[in-house]
């Protein structure tokens, strides 16, 4: 699954292949400065404008902090661990074109961890022109696409 959502660009070369004599494999300074890269782009994305708190997200779609919390252990919803307590939600995916996707792009992916939905959904793919699922969503492509790739993805 292509769940990445930054510039590589960023990351230290990694190795591509073994036929022009390179290691196949990364380094341990390479994958420490992956995995901190990784930690840093969490970071940012939790941080950003675009999320919420469960008690904000309860309010947005008239329900409980605790039905938010079971929402999104059930992937009805998308929330990703705050590093202090709780979760945050992307705020987008309470619009009407989008919340109905959510379980069953989840179930598609047969995944409920936030970061993977929200990776799916944030990340330009080639069967949407380059277009990411959301932003194909928001421009009127099918919800039966999208949890089709989704499909595609998880298995």
């Amino acid at each position: 699954m292509n769940t990445l959502t930054f510039p590589l660009s960023a990351i230290p070369d990694l190795p591509r292949d073994k036929a022009n004599g390179q290691d196949p494999y990364a380094s341990e300074a390479q994958t420490n400065a992956l995995l901190r890269f990784g930690a840093q782009y969490r970071l940012q994305r939790i941080q950003a404008a675009d999320m919420i708190t469960t008690d904000e997200a309860a309010a947005l779609s008239g329900t409980t902090r605790v039905t938010m919390n079971t929402w999104i252990k059930a992937g009805r919803c998308i929330g990703v661990s705050h590093l202090r307590r709780g979760h945050k939600l992307p705020r987008w995916q309470f619009e009407p074109f989008i919340f109905p996707v959510i379980a069953p792009v989840a179930s598609a992916l047969g995944s409920s961890d936030g970061w993977q939905l929200l990776a799916f959904l944030e990340s330009p793919h080639p069967a949407l022109g380059g277009q990411s699922p959301r932003t194909a969503l928001e421009q009127g492509t099918p919800a039966q696409r999208v949890i089709d790739l989704a499909t595609a993805e998880g298995h």
